[in-house]
C-alpha cells in the first residue's frame, strides 16, 4: 500500500515539474530563438539579470486567460506576463516582466489581474515595483476585456504613486494605450535600438498624416528622453539598464513609511576644497560645468564611477536633477547648468524639476537646490507655450515640500527665478551662499540702465556713468550682504567649507516636522 501511495505522489510530482518546465518554455524554442535574434533577452532572463541570484519567487506561474472568442488561445504560458517577489541588493522588490515570445506580450485580462495583484501586495507589503515593458499591446480577441485591465493597472499605479516607489523598463514596443501605466509610474527605462514608446505607431502617422517616420525617429529610447522627456534614461544595451536600476534603487526607501538607506562611501563630513572656488568663474556670464561642483562636494567614492545619478541627462540639460549622498545620507539635487541655456528656466526644466521635487517629498529625500540662475527663458516661443503655468509647478512644489529643502547661491538669482529654485520665502530650511552671489529683481546691467536713465542719457560720457552706475548698483544692492541682513540668506560662506555647511544644514533639519493645512490634496498648476 505504501508502494502504491509513494507511486502516486511521484505521479504528481513528475506532472508538477512537466507542466512547470512547459510554462518555462515560454512562447517555443522558434520565438525565443526569434527575441534573442532582435539582440532582446527573454522576460524570464530579465529577470534572472536584474534579481539577485536564487530569489525569485513566481506568482501565478499557471494563469491561464478564459477568453474563448475568435479561436482566442487560453493556452498562452503564464499568461504572457511573469510576475512574482524577490531581491536586489538583498531588498524585496515586486516584479513583473512581460513576454514577448507568448503571443506578442499581449495583455489579456488575466495578464492585467497579475499585473494588478503584484502592484497590490507591493503596497501592501511596502515595496518598490518593477515592471518590464515588451508587447504588442491590448490582445485583440480579449475586447473590451483587455481595455477594462489596462484600466484597472492604470488605477493601480496611481493608488501606489507616492506609496511605493515604481519603476519602469520599457524593452521593446509599448505603443497606444500601453504606454500610459509606464507614464503614470515614477521613472522609465529605456534601452537604445530595441525600445519603443509612442500613441500612434508609424503605420498610423503614415495613414493619417502622410508621413513616412520610423519607429525609433518616432519613440525610440533617445528621442524618448532626449525630446519627449518621457524616458529618464536612455541605455545602451539591457545589461547597462539593469544596473541603472539598481543604482537608482539604492538611493530611495522601499516605501514612504521608511527613509531612504544611509550608505558610507569613505568621505570624511568635514573634508573642505580650497580649489572649489577656482571651478566658477567670477563673471556671472561666463559659464561652467556644474557638474564638477557636484562631484566635488557630495560624498565621493573613489574608484567607482561618478558619485551621482543622474536623471534625463539628455532633456531640458539647463537643469540637473540627480540623487547623490551627504554624509551617508540619500539626497536629490536640483541645479542650474550654465553651460546650456545659462542656466535659465524654461518650460522643459521647470516639468523636470517640479517632478523630481514631488517625487523626493514623496519618499523622504531631502532636496539640495545649488542656484546659478539668470532668469526664465525669454521669448514668445515660451509665453506661448504657458512658462507662466509651467514655471509655477515649481512653485508649488517647492511650497508644498516638507521633506528638508537646502539652498545654495553660487552665483546670481535673479527676479522670479530667485524664488523659482526655492528661497526661504518658498520654504527653505537653510539658505547660503557664496561671496560672488548676486540676488537681486534683475542683473546689475540691466537694472543700472533702466534707474538711471535719465542721468545716462544726459551724460557726456554715457558709457562710462553707466558702468560707474552698474558697479554702484552691484555694491549697494546685488550682493548677498543685503539679503544676509534683511534675513533671507542665513550665512555667507567661504566656498572651501561647502560640503561640511551643506552636511550641517543638512543634519540639523533631518527630522523636522512640518504641518499643512488639512485638505483633500492641493491643486497643480496646469
Amino acid at each position: 500500500m505504501e508502494k502504491d501511495d509513494r507511486q502516486i505522489k511521484d505521479k504528481l510530482l513528475a506532472e508538477l515539474q512537466e507542466r512547470r518546465d512547459r510554462v518555462k518554455e515560454m512562447g517555443g524554442a522558434e520565438n525565443v530563438a526569434r527575441q534573442k535574434s532582435r539582440g532582446k533577452l527573454t522576460a524570464r532572463q530579465r529577470i534572472e539579470s536584474l534579481l539577485d541570484e536564487g530569489t525569485f519567487c513566481e506568482i501565478a506561474m499557471f494563469a491561464k486567460n478564459r477568453g474563448t472568442n475568435l479561436g482566442h488561445k487560453t493556452n498562452v504560458p503564464a499568461d504572457a506576463v511573469i510576475t512574482g517577489y524577490g531581491n536586489v541588493d538583498g531588498r524585496k522588490v515586486y516584479i513583473f516582466s512581460q513576454d514577448f515570445t507568448s503571443v506578442g506580450g499581449t495583455l489579456s485580462e488575466t495578464h492585467a489581474k497579475k499585473i494588478c495583484d503584484i502592484i497590490d501586495r507591493a503596497m501592501k507589503h511596502g515595496c518598490p515595483i518593477i515592471g518590464m515593458n515588451d508587447s504588442g499591446g491590448a490582445r485583440i480577441q480579449d475586447g473590451v476585456d483587455a481595455l477594462s485591465g489596462y484600466g484597472q493597472i492604470f488605477y493601480r499605479n496611481t493608488m501606489a504613486s507616492g506609496v511605493v516607489p515604481q519603476i519602469c523598463a520599457i524593452i521593446g514596443p509599448c505603443a497606444g494605450g500601453a504606454v500610459y501605466s509606464p507614464a503614470l509610474m515614477d521613472f522609465i527605462f529605456m534601452v537604445k535600438k530595441i525600445s519603443y514608446a509612442f500613441i500612434t505607431g508609424p503605420r498610423v502617422v503614415k495613414a493619417v498624416l502622410y508621413k513616412e517616420i520610423m519607429e525609433e525617429e518616432l519613440g525610440g529610447a533617445t528621442v524618448a528622453q532626449a525630446k519627449a522627456g518621457v524616458a529618464c534614461r536612455s541605455e545602451d544595451n539591457e545589461a547597462a539598464c539593469f544596473r541603472s536600476i539598481k543604482e537608482l534603487l539604492s538611493y530611495l526607501p522601499s516605501s514612504n513609511r521608511e527613509r531612504p538607506p544611509r550608505v558610507a562611501w569613505g568621505d570624511v563630513p568635514t573634508r573642505t576644497d580650497a580649489a572649489l572656488f577656482d571651478v566658477v568663474p567670477a563673471d556671472p556670464r561666463k559659464t561652467y560645468d556644474m557638474h564638477r561642483v557636484i562631484e566635488r562636494v557630495f560624498d565621493q567614492r573613489k574608484g567607482k564611477g561618478k558619485n551621482y545619478f543622474e536623471l534625463f541627462p539628455q532633456f531640458a540639460t539647463n537643469i540637473i536633477t540627480c540623487f547623490s549622498r551627504l554624509n551617508g545620507w540619500s539626497v536629490g539635487i536640483i541645479a542650474n547648468q550654465p553651460m546650456s541655456k545659462a542656466g535659465c528656466l524654461d518650460i522643459n526644466a521647470c516639468d523636470k524639476a517640479s517632478r523630481f521635487i514631488r517625487f523626493c517629498d514623496a519618499f523622504n529625500i531631502p532636496v539640495v537646490n545649488l542656484v546659478d540662475v539668470p532668469g526664465y527663458l525669454p521669448g514668445a516661443d515660451q509665453e506661448w507655450g504657458g512658462i507662466i503655468r509651467h514655471g509655477a509647478k515649481m512653485l508649488f512644489a517647492y511650497s508644498e515640500a516638507t521633506v528638508p529643502k537646502i539652498t545654495l547661491t553660487i552665483r546670481k538669482a535673479y527676479g522670479g527665478s530667485y524664488l523659482g529654485m526655492c528661497s526661504k520665502d518658498l520654504g527653505a530650511d537653510t539658505v547660503l551662499c557664496w561671496p560672488t552671489t548676486e540676488l537681486a529683481v534683475m542683473g546689475s546691467e540691466g537694472a543700472a540702465a533702466i534707474i538711471f536713465r535719465k542721468e545716462i542719457e544726459k551724460a557726456v560720457n554715457s558709457e562710462k556713468l553707466l558702468q560707474e552706475k552698474i558697479r554702484e548698483y552691484r555694491t549697494r544692492l546685488a550682493n548677498p550682504y543685503q539679503a544676509a541682513q534683511n534675513r533671507h540668506v542665513d550665512d555667507i560662506i567661504d566656498p572651501a567649507d561647502t560640503r561640511p555647511r551643506l552636511i550641517q544644514a543638512l543634519e540639523q533639519a533631518i527630522d523636522k516636522v512640518e504641518r499643512r493645512p488639512g485638505r483633500k490634496h492641493g491643486v497643480m498648476p496646469t
